[in-house]
């Protein structure tokens, strides 16, 4: 596991999103459905994190002629498991944290 690395939780539902080639607002609304409606990115929020993971190598361009003409993203392996990693260190805080509220530590 890379501890270095700690995702914004922007980052981390980008990720998370990415499995399968998806354009921004597609990107959007998945990160709104995967958090509830919690999270609400803005476009230009979202375009900017995006260029940053590509310039990373997380995530490529696959496609600039999706549907309608939208660019079109996908997490690479790098940035899987750059996600993986942060899944991990996620569920370490949480076990922590339960082990706490147990009185457990």
């Amino acid at each position: 596991m890379n501890s270095q690395i700690v995702l914004t939780e922007s980052v981390y539902y980008i990720l998370l999103s990415l499995e399968e080639p998806l354009h921004g607002y597609g990107i959007i609304q998945k990160i709104k459905l995967m958090s509830n409606g919690r999270v609400d990115m803005a476009a230009g929020t979202l375009y900017g994190a995006l260029n940053n993971l590509i310039k990373k190598e997380w995530i490529i361009l696959t496609s600039a002629d999706g549907p309608k003409g939208k660019k079109e993203y996908q997490l690479t392996e790098q940035g899987k498991q750059v996600l993986i990693d942060e899944i991990n260190r996620l569920k370490e805080l949480v076990s922590n944290g339960d082990k706490y509220l147990k009185g457990e530590l």
